[in-house]
């Protein structure tokens, strides 16, 4: 099991990817004491870092320069400072990607495992991109849902939907759950144009030969 540790000063956004990155299979720590961070990071060793910019008493940047001086771990800064010439400087002062907010969840483990599969750590980082739930794969890296060796591929929303219900399999999970989420990262979607994804996504795992997979629950949601 990877670890990656959590440098972002708002509380529930790191409260968000902390519990993201667990049932993506990952160990998490946090830094919640902003002074002294290289030493944090060295007592911590992770396998990768998530890196704000915009800290309390410290900048980003700077931190990932002085991380780079003793340590090569991957760095993927996740920002709301979304400027070409932000994402330059995160790339020169060491970052291996950069993302910024609002993320999209299934995206950001989608880079999480490609900068791990780029430093060498491809297979756990891959099976944490694969979600299984009764015998079908969804595969965050490529957007698509496998059954046995037949595939299909999913649009963003779609992904969304799916990582939503594969996260909770067995679980009963809300249509305000779903639309909230979508909504959350900025993908407009009502509550007709859930049903209408849902009705997709049930055609597409026909193609794979699934049937009955999703299940509706009138009044409360959906469930695989």
């Amino acid at each position: 099991m990877y670890h990656i540790l959590i440098i972002e000063d708002d509380t529930d956004i790191r409260s968000e990817l902390k519990l993201m990155l667990e049932n993506a299979l990952y160990q998490t720590d946090v830094i919640e004491d902003f002074t002294h961070i290289p030493a944090q990071v060295d007592a911590l060793s992770p396998d990768l870092i998530l890196l704000d910019i915009q800290l309390p008493g410290v900048d980003g940047l700077s931190l990932c320069r002085e991380i780079r001086k003793t340590k090569d771990t991957p760095v993927i800064f996740v920002t709301s400072r979304g400027s070409s010439m932000d994402e330059l400087n995160g790339i020169m002062m060491g970052g291996d990607d950069y993302i910024t907010k609002p993320y999209v969840a299934p995206i950001l483990l989608a880079r999480i495992a490609a900068v791990l599969k780029r430093s060498g750590r491809e297979n756990t980082a891959t099976d944490a991109c694969i979600l299984t739930c009764r015998g079908c794969r969804l595969n965050l890296l490529n957007s698509t849902l496998a059954c046995g060796d037949k595939t299909v591929e999913l649009t963003r929303n779609e992904l969304r939907i799916c990582w939503n219900l594969f996260s909770r399999c067995g679980e009963i999970v809300p249509r305000e759950d779903i639309i909230d989420d979508l909504w959350d990262n900025q993908i407009f979607i009502d509550d007709n144009t859930l049903s209408v994804n849902i009705t997709r996504i049930r055609g597409k795992l026909r193609r794979i030969g699934v049937e009955n997979l999703i299940e509706t629950r009138r009044g409360q949601g959906y469930r695989i």
